[in-house]
């Protein structure tokens, strides 16, 4: 069943609406009633219209003995208010009511749409910083508040509505917001860490500190909805001397803070040009010694010939001195006699000219070879040459080439029983075996004259 039947033209008492242009909370009296007449002036006739505007809400109070009823009607609403169809009012009103009685009720109306904006003003306060707590400087702030009611039934809780009136409430709320927001510069030093000789450079991060603080506030302790904080202005009294104080320490410090950082700054500078001098150094030392490397490896590639005879020539004089020095090791030691060894001489001597001439005749050979080479500007496949191994005293020793067996031979040094090796045989046999060796011992040889007796 609906709260209100159809508006219809007549038959009605009172028409119940609000026509004040600006308004947050207003009552509604009945047409000839007057002000202390509680009960003309909240008589309400069965046929009365009810028009609620838009943004606007109607609340209906019963006085009753278990307590205050309300019934709440939310704009647009435009009917005939039938009594028997307000849910409250059909629980605490009798059958002897119904028919056209009057009822007793208080309409105040709500409006929801208004937004109303109150300025305020903190006056000078002596603001401290944490570090300097000796010196108070003297502060004040203003601003303006804008607010609305958002929830009507939980502002109806917290206040009441018969003697509502707009400019107390002002007053309540510019008191309170002033207190909140002192409270909220007055730690904001601390707690947020700003300077006070700096706070009034600092407004907007010191509204968004007291909008986050007064906004939940406001909803519980007065039921309305902040909708903007404004702080025009955050004044610091600078001719105060705890300003001056304040300022003249600050001032210091941050002299001081400066001069340490700048040597700092400087040390640092110095410290990093000298770890990139002794880097640049380094580098520019690796860069020179990786240079001279590559290019002396650049000169050997390009006369790669000359540099190989030189090593070879280094290793074939090497081995020939050692050669020569086992011969003349191998000439000097006693025979069983207590003589001499004048075969192990000659064989000694005999070998390192054989190997003498033979590295000179390579020597000459490569030399002629990289002459012609260096005129033709070509390099012809090396000359394959048989190398062999001797065991001399269980020790292999050469490789030897043919011109080096060949004195060997003459010297005794080298028998057909002497073990050979040369590369491609599985295993060391004897010289006389090897076929292209046996044209070297088939060679007629003068016997060597037996040495005469010493007297």
């Amino acid at each position: 069943m609906a709260l209100f039947g159809k508006l219809k033209a007549g038959g009605f008492m009172d028409e119940i609406r609000c026509d004040e242009p600006s308004y947050l909370i207003w009552k509604w009296h009945p047409n000839g009633s007057q002000t202390g007449d509680n009960n003309r002036e909240n008589a309400i006739r069965w046929g009365s219209s009810l028009r609620v505007k838009e943004g606007e809400v109607a609340v209906f109070v019963y006085n009753q003995k278990n307590g205050v009823m309300q019934d709440f009607i939310k704009g647009p609403c435009d009917q005939i208010l039938k009594t028997e169809n307000l849910p409250v009012l059909a629980s605490v009103v009798g059958l002897a009511y119904e028919g056209g009685t009057p009822f007793q009720a208080e309409v105040y109306f709500i409006n929801m749409a208004r937004v109303i904006q109150v300025p305020f003003a903190v006056p000078f306060f002596d603001l401290y910083d944490p570090r300097f707590l000796d010196f108070g400087v003297p502060t004040a702030v203003r601003g303006k508040l804008t607010f609305n009611i958002a929830d009507y039934r939980e502002f109806i809780k917290l206040h009441r509505l018969t003697n509502f009136d707009l400019n107390a409430f002002q007053t309540q709320i510019r008191d309170a917001v002033s207190r909140y927001v002192k409270g909220v510069v007055a730690n904001a030093p601390a707690e947020k860490n700003i300077p006070v000789v700096q706070i009034e450079r600092d407004i907007p991060r010191i509204n968004e500190l007291i909008e986050a603080d007064v906004k939940s506030r406001f909803e519980n302790d007065f039921g309305v909805n902040i909708t903007a904080i404004d702080i025009n202005a955050i004044e610091v009294d600078k001719s105060s001397e705890g300003y001056i104080q304040l300022k003249s320490v600050t001032q210091d410090i941050a002299a001081a803070t400066v001069q340490a950082q700048s040597e700092v700054n400087i040390k640092n500078l110095h410290d990093q040009q000298k770890i990139n001098a002794e880097n640049m150094e380094e580098t520019m030392r690796i860069q020179r010694e990786e240079a001279q490397y590559a290019q002396r490896k650049e000169t050997e590639s390009s006369h790669f010939a000359a540099y190989q005879l030189e090593k070879q020539a280094e290793v074939g004089i090497a081995g020939a001195n050692a050669l020569g020095q086992m011969g003349i090791n191998g000439g000097t030691e006693m025979s069983g006699g207590g003589g001499l060894n004048p075969a192990g001489m000659m064989a000694g001597m005999a070998m390192g000219g054989a190997i003498g001439q033979n590295m000179a005749g390579m020597m000459n050979n490569m030399m002629g070879g990289v002459q012609q080479l260096t005129q033709q500007g070509t390099t012809p496949p090396p000359v394959v040459t048989t190398m062999y191994h001797v065991a001399v005293n269980g020790q292999a020793t050469g490789p030897f080439d043919m011109a080096t067996l060949s004195p060997m031979i003459l010297a005794g040094t080298l028998t057909k029983e002497t073990l050979i090796w040369k590369q491609g045989m599985e295993n060391w046999v004897a010289a006389g075996t090897v076929q292209e060796l046996q044209s070297l011992f088939n060679v007629g040889t003068t016997p060597i004259p037996p040495v005469p007796p010493t007297l």
